[in-house]
Order: C-alpha cells, then structure tokens, then sequence
C-alpha cells in the first residue's frame, strides 16, 4: 500500500488564490478528516502553531509532543500523521515552493534551518510570550485568506515571510548564525539530498556523490559536517534506513524482500543494523506501526 500523497488542491479554499491554504487546526480536523485520519504525505510546505490542545505528531518516524507552544514545519515529501489526547487550537498554513519563491526571488525556503534539510528538527517550541504574538500573524494571514481583497496573495506571502524571519530567530537562538550563512553551502546540501533522494538504491559512497556534484569527497564531508554535523556516509545511512521504514509500514512487502529491494546482503544483517539503529527489530518496528 503506498502513502498517499496530499495536495494542496485537495483542501477547501476560496478562488483564484491558488497554491496556499490556512485555517484553524481544530476546522482543519474537523473539515479534512478522511484525507488525514492515516499517515500521509505533502506535496507542499506546512507550518502549524498550537496553542492549545496535547498528543503526539509523528514525523518520518519520530515521535514529537505535541504542546502548546509547539510549532511544526514539514517538507515536501516527509510521511506525518498526529494523534491527540485533547482538543487542539492553533493555526495551519501550507504553500508550495512557486507560492512564496516566485515573490522572493532573491530569498529561497531552503535558506530556513527547518526547511533546508530532514535531518534539522521539524519542531520548535515557543515561550507564551512569542505564542501570543505569532497568534496575531497567523490570525491576520486568516482573515487576508477568507476576503477577496486587493493584492491578497502578496499580503498573505509578506506575512508569511515575516512569520518565517520570526521563527527563524527562536529557532537559532542558541546557535552560531554562522553555520546558516553559506548559501552554497546550503545548495551543495539541497542538491546532495536530492541525489541520494534517487541513487541510494545503488549508490552507497560518498565518492559517488562527489563526483556528481564536482567537488572532492572531503569538500562535500565538510559541507555536510558544517551543516547538519554529520557525515556523508551517516547521511546515505539515514536515507536507507528511513526507507526501510516507510516499506515496512506502507507496503506489504515480506521483511526479506525489504532487505533484499535495499541491497542488504542478507536479512540478518539488515536486521541487526537496523535494531542497532532504532533499538527494534525490523518485526517489531512493524507491529508497532502496523
């Protein structure tokens, strides 16, 4: 069984503005329950602020509390589903890349930590303080979506904008900016995960991607490193084993056969590097989120 993958189009909007939807978190619910009662993906970028309400929001396979406070970002691509154990408020929004890139042309998603790359945590949690002036905003963007104003979309992508800037800045509160500053840096990054993204099926060493991207195997480690503080190889292993995951609950596909579609050597082994990697067995990994 395949993820299914939700599109923007899918969701009740007022016309002509295409390519972004908001709403509160409880209609959001409420209104699209049967397109996201089960674990699916985007094809678009989210942003969701609670302010209310508690549970769980899985991401790719980890678990996150969901709180008030709690701020979530997801990328295209990323499988997520939430379970709550009380009633949710806040606010969602979510647009795709042309919708805020085409106004900003000189300012790219990927230059927002939470949106550059998987590996950045997709949560941010905010004091009460910060909660009630992002509530503003997000009201504001509301309110822009449901009149059919002069210039909404450029209103409603300003604002957005100025959202981002803002989370941006508690995100990296306690880390050195200047890790974010390299905009090739950034690329090199984008376009890496990009190729494993294709080629990890096949491809397992770092050297391949190197050449891929013309730059030498210790430039592209540095790059990695320096970003997202880990190594080439540790990042081709993630995307491994993230897919070894997304089969084992979204296909029927025999445990064996998971391994052997991966190119493990044999079951054990596979086995083995992925208990040693999530503390499951892959059997048990798919009871739990079977």
């Amino acid at each position: 069984m395949k993820t299914p993958v939700l599109k923007i189009e899918q969701f009740k909007q007022l016309e002509p503005l295409t390519d972004f939807y908001i709403n509160t978190i409880a209609n959001h619910i409420n209104e699209n329950k049967n397109l996201i009662s089960k674990s699916h993906k985007h094809n678009f970028y989210l942003c969701v602020l609670f302010t209310k309400g508690e549970g769980i929001h899985e991401i790719d396979f980890s678990s996150y509390p969901i709180k008030p406070g709690k701020v979530f970002f997801l990328r295209p691509g990323q499988t997520h589903a939430w379970k709550f154990t009380s009633p949710p408020e806040g606010y969602i929004f979510f647009h795709s890349k042309e919708f805020y890139e085409l106004k900003f042309l000189e300012h790219k998603l990927k230059s927002f930590p939470f949106y550059y790359s998987f590996q950045n945590p997709p949560v941010l949690t905010l004091s009460k303080k910060s909660v009630d002036f992002l509530q503003k905003k997000y009201e504001e963007i509301y309110h822009e979506f449901q009149h059919n104003e002069a210039f909404r979309a450029l209103k409603i992508v300003n604002l957005i904008n100025g959202i981002y800037i803002d989370l941006l800045r508690e995100y990296t509160a306690t880390i050195n900016l200047e890790k974010f500053i390299s905009v090739n840096y950034l690329t090199i990054l984008e376009n890496l995960e990009q190729l494993i993204n294709t080629y990890f099926l096949k491809e397992k060493l770092p050297r391949f991607y190197a050449d891929k991207l013309s730059i030498t195997t210790k430039h592209l480690n540095r790059v990695v490193k320096e970003t997202i503080s880990k190594t080439t190889s540790e990042l081709i292993a993630d995307r491994i084993l993230l897919e070894a995951k997304r089969m084992m609950v979204h296909s029927d596909e025999s445990l064996t056969n998971i391994a052997s579609l991966l190119e493990f050597s044999d079951y054990a082994y596979f086995s083995k590097i992925f208990k040693a990697k999530t503390g499951l067995t892959p059997s048990n990994f798919r009871k739990k989120y079977g």
